[in-house]
C-alpha cells in the first residue's frame, strides 16, 4: 500500500534449478482506470460501446539488471522505483473495485531470454492511496444525520397491517466517514404492531461512466451487515457498527469521464408469510414487508 509519492519499493525473487541466462530484467508499472457498460446498467445505443478504452494513469519502465546471468538456487534482486515526480501533475485516483469501474495498479516483471526460450514473467497488484500532503488532518468527529422509518415515510406499498398498526424505527448513522474506519450510529424500534425479522445495513456503490453524451449509472449492493436478529425490543438504543471492505471501496470521486459514490440503506424487515415465498435475488427491490431509509454516504481520506 503506497501513496504517489512514495517509492514503490521490493525484492524479485527467483529459484532456479541451475544457472540461468538472461538479456535484462526489466521491470514496468502500469496503472489505469478500466471502465465497461454492461446492458442493465444503460439503453440499447449505450451497452453496444461494451468495454470503453481505458483511462491511462501511470506507465513506466526501469531496467533492474542488464545482461547477465542469474545463479542456481534462490536469488533476491532489490529494486525501487518513482511513480511520481515532484514536478508531475498526474492524478492518481485510489486503488477500487466495481462492478462497471476498476481503477487497478499492477506491478510486472519481465526476465527476457533469448528468441529461443521464453521470458520468465510474474504480476502483482499494489494499492494506491491518496496523497497525505494534499489530505486535511482527521475530523475530530464524522458527520452524522438522524433518521426516522414509518409507514408515512415509505414511497412504495406496504402490508395492510404495517399501514394500520404503524410502526416508528429511529435512528442516527455517519454520512461522511473515513475509507479505513467503521460506519457507525445506533438505531432504536420505538414502536412496531407487526414483529420484526431484522434489522440491515446495505452499503451501495453507485458507478456512473460518460458514455456519448449521456451518463450510464448502475448501483449495486457491496455489503450486507445484520445489526437485529428477530423481534427486538422497544426503545433500546442498538449499535451500528459496520466494517468497510477496503478494495471494494474508495473515497468518493467525480472525475470527468466517471464518478464513483455510495449510499447507506437502513432495511427493517418484518415478520411475514410472504417473505418465506417470494425471491429475494435483489436486496434493493422494493416489498411491502420491509421498511428502508436511504442516505448519501461520503467516503474521505486524511492523513
Amino acid at each position: 500500500m503506497y501513496s504517489s509519492q512514495e517509492p514503490l519499493q521490493g525484492k524479485i525473487i527467483t529459484k532456479f534449478p541451475s544457472s540461468v541466462s538472461h538479456r535484462g530484467i526489466h521491470l514496468t508499472v502500469n496503472g489505469s482506470v478500466n471502465l465497461q457498460v454492461r446492458g442493465g446498467s444503460a439503453g440499447l445505443i449505450e451497452s453496444l460501446y461494451g468495454v470503453l478504452k481505458p483511462i491511462p494513469i501511470l506507465k513506466k519502465s526501469i531496467e533492474v539488471e542488464p545482461c547477465g546471468k542469474i545463479s542456481a538456487g534462490t536469488t533476491q534482486i532489490p529494486f525501487s522505483i518513482i511513480l511520481k515526480h515532484k514536478e508531475e501533475d498526474t492524478k492518481f485516483y485510489e486503488t477500487f473495485h466495481g462492478a462497471n469501474i476498476n481503477i487497478q495498479y499492477l506491478l510486472t516483471v519481465d526476465v527476457v531470454r533469448g528468441y529461443l526460450h521464453k521470458s520468465f514473467s510474474a504480476t502483482v497488484e499494489f494499492i494506491i492511496e491518496s496523497e497525505l500532503g494534499g489530505l486535511p488532518e482527521k475530523p475530530v468527529s464524522p458527520e452524522t444525520v438522524f433518521f426516522y422509518i414509518t409507514q408515512d415515510t415509505q414511497r412504495h406499498s406496504l402490508l395492510h397491517e404495517l399501514k394500520s398498526g404503524g410502526f416508528k424505527v429511529s435512528g442516527r448513522i455517519c454520512t461522511q466517514c473515513l475509507v479505513g474506519d467503521p460506519l457507525v450510529g445506533e438505531v432504536t424500534v420505538e414502536a412496531s404492531a407487526v414483529p420484526i425479522y431484522s434489522i440491515d445495513i446495505h452499503l451501495h456503490r453507485i458507478e456512473s461512466i460518460m458514455v456519448g453524451e449521456k451518463i450510464a449509472t448502475e448501483t449495486s449492493v457491496l455489503q450486507t451487515t445484520q445489526i437485529a436478529d428477530g423481534d427486538v425490543c422497544r426503545s433500546i438504543c442498538l449499535p451500528i457498527y459496520v466494517i468497510l471492505p477496503r478494495l471494494l471501496t474508495c473515497p468518493t470521486v467525480f472525475a470527468g469521464p466517471f464518478s464513483v459514490e455510495f449510499k447507506v440503506t437502513i432495511v427493517v424487515t418484518f415478520q411475514t408469510e410472504l417473505y418465506n415465498v417470494q425471491p429475494k435475488s435483489d436486496p434493493r427491490a422494493f416489498r411491502k414487508w420491509v421498511a428502508m431509509e436511504s442516505l448519501p454516504l461520503e467516503l474521505v481520506q486524511s492523513q
